[in-house]
């Protein structure tokens, strides 16, 4: 291996009139400012020295890129090409480092098992937003660099290596918790029919008004769906599977039941879901807000139980799968199960 410092001159700066800089130079001024003062390719001028001496610049560098290494900025490049799936975009480098940026307003897809590998190789960072978040154009998803300024090619090789061995097993079915082309990617949403049944014989005679209609066309509107009939029945069983059955029958995409979904004796939704046929996939979330929420599926139509929190929380297990379903997930019982980890918020 070759010693990097032996690729580097030191110059000091007064004597680096006319010289071109390696690499970008960062500026930090306390609560006020951080960024490039200079950047990479700055032929440096006379008028630069105290701007230089004030970040503590004495000296600059010449680098001399022996074979085998890779300058950090071409290493961000690689990194992010590498990284970069469906939908996505990624920036030129900018003190040493590449974003991966969001070209559509989706569901982004991040493959924590190749995030882990890479960072376990050592002298790279990838760093990235959360799996399944919402994000919109331009939104970042991830953001990688080198550490060292000059870093060997073959841990840059390592990591489109990684990349191209996670396509190969998604292609043989064997993808690692998500379908498509790239470790970082993002799923748009589809435009989904929903057909929503409120239920509660103090809704149903009048004596209140709906609140939770509006709540969720509201949450529908967010991902492109919409509500195409709400149905109001009484807090009873047959009732309850004869509009379920009304919906499946319209061919909607998704049916929501509000109402009847707490233990209590008179509450019954969660029963009325199952004797529709529908096969249960949790009534429970170990998420708080929304442990009452119910999953199930009439063969390939998700159909959801949304307790009263989904009404007046603000962020509620509803609004962890709701985004998924509108991208065209299908919600296992396991992944429900793994939202206990980072599931309570304020209730």
């Amino acid at each position: 291996m070759m010693d990097r410092a032996a690729m580097m001159k030191e110059i000091r700066v007064e004597d680096a009139i006319g010289m071109v800089l390696a690499h970008d130079l960062t500026q930090i001024i306390p609560g006020k400012f951080k960024g490039r003062l200079f950047q990479k390719g700055h032929v440096i001028q006379q008028q630069d020295i105290p701007a230089l001496l004030s970040i503590g610049k004495e000296h600059i560098y010449i680098l001399d890129v022996q074979q085998g290494y890779l300058h950090e900025d071409d290493a961000a490049i690689r990194l992010a090409k590498a990284a970069a799936g469906k939908l996505v975009e990624w920036t030129e480098p900018h003190e040493g480092k590449s974003n991966i940026v969001s070209r559509i307003h989706g569901l982004a897809k991040i493959d924590k098992r190749f995030v882990d590998q890479v960072n376990r190789l050592g002298e790279i960072a990838l760093a990235t937003i959360p799996n399944n978040t919402v994000v919109h154009p331009s939104d970042k998803l991830a953001g990688t660099r080198v550490i060292p300024l000059l870093v060997e090619e073959e841990k840059v090789i390592q990591v489109e290596q990684l990349a191209q061995s996670r396509n190969a097993d998604i292609e043989n079915g064997q993808a690692w918790g998500h379908a498509g082309n790239g470790p970082i990617e993002v799923k748009p949403f589809k435009s989904l029919r929903v057909g929503l049944i409120t239920t509660g014989n103090e809704v149903y005679h009048g004596r209140i008004e709906d609140k939770f209609g509006p709540k969720v066309e509201e949450k529908l509107s967010a991902f492109g769906s919409r509500v195409v009939e709400q149905r109001l029945v009484p807090d009873h069983v047959e009732e309850i599977v004869k509009q379920i059955r009304h919906f499946a029958e319209q061919g909607v995409d998704m049916i929501l039941l509000t109402g009847g979904m707490s233990v209590d004796p008179d509450d019954r939704t969660p029963g009325a879901i199952k004797r529709a046929g529908a096969e249960i996939v949790s009534y429970g979330t170990p998420m708080l807000p929304g442990s009452m929420l119910l999953m199930a599926y009439l063969k390939d139509t998700p159909i959801l139980g949304l307790p009263g929190c989904v009404m007046h929380d603000p962020h509620t297990s509803f609004d962890v799968l709701l985004p998924r379903i509108c991208a065209g997930e299908r919600i296992t019982a396991d992944e429900i199960a793994d939202m206990g980890y980072g599931g309570l918020y304020s209730c």
